[in-house]
């Protein structure tokens, strides 16, 4: 008789055992020499030495499943601990699950672009309307990063200060005031991310979500770094954004020249750089449009509406 302490690293252990923990019934059931009892993330397993063995090998494969794609089925359980391939190898062209076990994939072929430039380059420049997808690909691109290990962290980033509000005007202590701009990410990191992790994740600073002016001084490696909203920033702000990269890093910069925020005085960083870095070797440039709007099909009217109503004010 041995005894094993077993950890679920990484994964939602709701999701590892199943509604009304059935998942850790069919277990049970299925290594009946071992005495199996579970609380929070680790799992107490006392019994059969041989059976342990065989045991820890499928929780471990189990665990890798659900840290892939967020979800755990019968069928799954029994392919896997009786040695047979699981039915729902990942499919090509799936980033990562959502916590719904929905695949998150390019629905457009510019958003396909976009993760190809990804792949190619270590910067790459994602412009499109509202609704195209692009923060949220690119936020998929960093957590399956994250999960296969090719970046050791996450960070995320936009300018703090849009529609013409300032921070030193608004209620709250620094976290109060920023979070509020920073929602999008927060949203987007939920879907993809048990929320246990995530908050832990957050905490050893594994992800970062930070405004802008955060990003000075800093030198960013052995990472995914992500920047929305970047049409709100000035020329001087960007310019520090993209020399903040440092070594085995990657780098999204996310934007729409149609919700430009700034003084009509100020130019946009975005529209500076792109015109500045549009050859540069190793720098992707990604035009997203009306056609990749992947929201309500009303987004889509409303865009080619205000759309029209602009270029009737330019004649």
């Amino acid at each position: 008789m041995i005894e094993k302490h077993l950890v679920l690293e990484d994964i939602d252990p709701v999701v590892f055992y199943g509604v009304g923990n059935g998942h850790l019934q069919m277990i049970r059931s299925l290594y009946p020499k071992l005495r199996i009892v579970a609380r929070d993330n680790v799992i107490r397993v006392l019994g059969d030495e041989e059976q342990m063995a065989s045991f820890e090998e499928n929780v471990e494969k189990l665990r890798r499943h659900v840290l892939r794609f967020n979800a755990l089925k019968e069928e799954d359980i029994l392919d896997i601990i009786k040695g047979k391939r699981t039915k729902d190898e990942v499919p090509e062209g799936v980033i990562c699950y959502s916590m719904s076990g929905r695949p998150i994939k390019a629905r457009t072929a510019n958003q396909q672009r976009l993760i190809e430039a990804y792949e190619k380059n270590d910067m790459v420049f994602a412009v499109g309307p509202a609704g195209t997808g692009k923060t949220y690909l690119s936020i998929a691109l960093a957590v399956k990063a994250l999960k296969e290990k090719t970046a050791k962290k996450i960070i995320l980033s936009r300018p703090a200060v849009e529609a013409g509000e300032k921070l030193g005007f608004l209620p709250g202590d620094m976290k109060d005031k920023i979070d509020p701009y920073l929602q999008p990410l927060y949203d987007a990191l939920e879907d993809m991310l048990p929320q246990v992790k995530l908050q832990d994740m957050m905490e050893k600073h594994v992800i970062q979500i930070a405004p802008l002016a955060f990003m000075r001084g800093r030198t960013l490696s052995d990472a995914v770094v992500i920047l929305d909203e970047a049409q709100n920033t000035t020329p001087a702000q960007i310019r520090m954004f993209l020399t903040r990269m440092g070594w085995n890093t990657k780098m999204i910069i996310t934007g729409d020249m149609t919700q430009i925020d700034l003084p009509h005085s100020q130019k946009s960083g975005l529209i500076e750089a792109l015109h500045i870095l549009n050859k540069v070797e190793g720098i992707g440039v990604v035009n997203l449009d009306r056609s990749d709007i992947v929201r309500h099909k009303l987004v889509t009217r409303i865009v080619n509406a205000y759309e029209e109503y602009d270029k009737e004010k330019e004649r």
